[in-house]
């Protein structure tokens, strides 16, 4: 089925979606705003690239400012588009034109053309819903209601999360290439998986997490390097994005280093099993926060197996040792944002704080499954006074910074896609 067609059930599913959620909380009519450039400081002129409002993008993919969305039940759903005459700066080109025939199309907002009755604004920018005389802004019930919405995609998301994961497979192909060939920096391994996805480092659903040895053990490691310098080990953690969906995907890859080395590229494929076997694991009914803690029980087992501590699995886990070497949470929602929303309503157990899925793994979600394993000296530090792992080990094996592969699933009827897999079909090991 062709984007356009896939593209107009989508929207015809998101009006009706939107139409029940407006009879619901009481609502005539929804505007949902694109929201407005926003300053990098007060102190100066410049502005940021326009991150448009989820709720708006999950109607179109146009990342243009003070635009709207008017959804009237009943009614076509109309974009209100402002008018853009700066000389300074260009509008960005939409990736592609199948949406424009799904919405008539007016000028930018104004008070006079909106509908009787009460309206509802969505979006971050309340100065616009105040000129509009809308004083009904972000309602709460509302907002709940359209982030339910999202939580099970369309045949149409899936396309685009599909193609954003083929675009994120051609940068960590070639940063796997040149990390086997040549010491390069940070910046260049960053500034290449751009160009090989062809994006502006704007256009990616997250700054991209590029980091070589040790710096691998800081999870979101985004001050790059630039100078070239040998490592033994690379993470790089980065997606792509495709008419405003993201892919989120995270390899790690080892060469050479001797005894030390070779353990580390033993945990690394150790990982790479592991992550494969959590994935096998997913189906519809089972409780996402059992799989986290699954992966906990692989993980202390792949730590004794590393020789890093002489504890029962049991031990590891009652005394929290995975914990130290695994601080995170298994994944997360992904989607129009790279933490999409509707998977996290439950709050997770008191020892899962970083757990940002907690719900019941149901058909049509799509969610990430990341693992990890890391020498992080400040959690490692406890363990280590404590007897509980080997102090001697973990100095070899600190260089090499840490461990995370990432693929991003869709539950289907049929059963589970791993959208990522099926684009990059390796999760790390020697490059």
């Amino acid at each position: 089925m062709d984007l356009a067609t896939l593209y107009r059930q989508h929207v015809t599913k998101v009006s009706a979606g939107t139409a029940a959620a407006l009879e619901k909380t009481g609502h005539d009519a929804l505007l949902i705003h694109s929201g407005r450039a926003l300053k990098r400081s007060e102190t100066d002129d410049q502005y940021w690239s326009l991150r448009p409002t989820p709720h708006f993008q999950h109607w179109l993919p146009l990342a243009e400012p003070h635009c709207a969305v008017l959804a009237v039940p009943g009614r076509k759903p109309k974009l209100l588009r402002a008018e853009h005459e700066s000389y300074w700066e260009m509008l960005p080109e939409p990736e592609s034109e199948h949406f424009w025939g799904e919405f008539e199309v007016a000028g930018q907002a104004r008070r006079s053309e909106l509908p009787q009755g009460r309206i509802a604004f969505i979006g971050d920018d309340a100065r616009a819903a105040r000129e509009l005389g809308i004083d009904d802004v972000n309602p709460p019930e509302l907002l709940r209601a359209l982030d339910e919405l999202r939580v099970h995609k369309t045949e149409y998301e899936l396309y685009c999360l599909a193609k954003a994961n083929a675009r994120a497979a051609k940068g960590h192909d070639e940063l796997r290439r040149l990390f086997a060939e040549a010491d390069h920096s940070e910046l260049e391994l960053h500034l290449s998986y751009l160009g090989r996805t062809l994006q502006d480092d704007t256009d990616t659903p997250y700054k991209n997490i590029v980091a070589l040895g040790k710096h691998a053990a800081t999870l979101h490691h985004i001050t790059y390097e630039k100078r070239a310098q040998p490592a033994l080990s690379m993470l790089v953690d980065a997606g792509a994005a495709f008419c405003g969906y993201g892919s989120d995907v995270t390899r790690t890859w080892v060469k050479g280093g001797g005894e030390a080395g070779s353990i580390f590229a033993h945990i690394v494929s150790s990982m790479e099993a592991m992550q494969q076997r959590l994935c096998a694991m997913v189906r519809p009914g089972v409780s996402y926060e059992s799989l986290h803690d699954e992966s906990h029980r692989q993980v202390a087992a792949i730590i004794r197996e590393a020789g890093l501590s002489r504890l029962s699995e049991e031990e590891l886990l009652a005394k929290k040792v995975t914990r130290a070497f695994y601080p995170h949470g298994l994944g997360h929602s992904l989607g129009l944002q790279v933490h999409d929303v509707g998977c996290g309503l439950i709050p997770p157990r008191a020892d899962n704080p970083w757990l940002r899925n907690t719900s019941t793994i149901s058909i049509g979600q799509v969610f990430t499954i990341e693992p990890g394993f890391y020498f992080i000296d400040a959690l490692l530090q406890p363990v280590l006074a404590a007897g509980d792992v080997d102090w001697t080990l973990v100095e070899a094996l600190a260089p090499f910074g840490g461990v995370r592969i990432e693929d991003d699933l869709h539950v289907g009827a049929a059963g589970i896609r791993n959208l990522t897999r099926e684009v990059l079909p390796h999760g790390g090991g020697k490059a």
